[in-house]
């Protein structure tokens, strides 16, 4: 097993968290979770399993071996990255069927999202080890927690292709439904993916944009997609954009009703009656109460 600190054996939030007396099988591999951009986002578990097993098999050693010296763990560390997982993966199932135990582990986040691993954990999974979940920051969930996103079906989208007709045609098909989605993106594609959204969403259909989850400079934004073209964009740390869900089609006899108002009356319905919301909408927006009553009315009997 790793090496354990004197300091860590005595860590009271260890000590609390009872961590030492669950079950740690020999023979397993750990998916561990890592901090996306704020160290202390570490848990107590992650820390306890780094420093217990055998060998951390790391997405770039250089980014690993300092963030484990931090917390004083010197355990073993194998570069694992996607030019040589498969390689490396056969040598894990090799330790692991000696009853070793092996961590895995990516820069930031978790492996098999977004990031190398999943080879790996295949491998493992089909020589029949087990494979062991160690939880840790997404930050797809921290941003949608603090997005506002609709109730409803989520479709986590990653990365698009680079490609412009693939990207395209991804974004077309997305677009098209209701389900809201999420997707990531460089900050030097960034202005490139924003125009694409504009030119394939609902003016009125929400977007938030979440920049450097967790870190010192971090932001989360609102906006609907016709403004998304007008944004000034930083073009530096990655981006989690998250398209809200489709609002519900707008009457015929409502066209004269601004789109935006509409969407946030859509929105404001989820939480309370049609009068209420129409007189909350008419107050923020400045278009006739009577109007948008009557579009709330014909909006909750669609």
């Amino acid at each position: 097993m790793g090496t354990i600190t004197q300091d860590l054996q005595q860590d009271r939030l260890i000590a609390l968290s009872e961590v030492a007396a669950q079950d740690f099988p020999a023979g397993s591999l750990y998916v561990v979770g890592m901090p996306i951009g704020n160290a202390a986002d570490i848990t107590l578990r992650a820390i306890w399993t780094l420093s217990r097993v055998d060998l951390i098999a790391a997405e770039d050693t250089r980014v690993t071996r300092p963030f484990l010296a931090r917390y004083g763990i010197e355990t073993p560390v194998l570069a694992a990255h996607q030019h040589n997982e498969r390689a490396i993966a056969q040598q894990v199932v090799e330790r692991l069927a000696r009853s070793e135990r092996i961590a895995l582990v990516t820069d930031a986040g978790t492996p098999g999202v977004s990031d190398p691993g999943a080879l790996m954990v295949r491998i493992a999974l089909d020589a029949g080890l087990r494979v062991v979940p160690v939880p840790g920051p997404s930050s797809v969930i921290a941003a949608l927690s603090a997005s506002g996103l609709g109730a409803g079906p989520l479709v986590f989208v990653g990365f698009l292709p680079t490609g412009a007709q693939q990207r395209n045609r991804i974004l077309r098909s997305l677009a098209a439904e209701k389900r809201a989605f999420v997707l990531f993106e460089a900050p030097h594609r960034i202005a490139d993916l924003l125009a694409q959204l504009s030119a394939v969403l609902e003016p009125a259909r929400r977007v938030v944009l979440a920049r450097e989850v967790s870190k010192k400079f971090e932001t989360i934004s609102a906006h609907v997609a016709s403004e998304l073209t007008a944004l000034r964009i930083e073009a530096r740390g990655e981006y989690v954009v998250l398209v809200d869900v489709a609002s519900a089609p707008i009457p015929s006899d409502s066209a004269d009703i601004d789109p935006a108002v509409a969407h946030w009356l859509t929105v404001l319905l989820e939480e309370m009656p049609p009068a209420r919301a129409a007189a909350i909408a008419a107050k923020a927006s400045g278009q006739p109460k009577q109007a948008l009553y009557a579009l709330a009315l014909q909006l909750t009997s669609a």
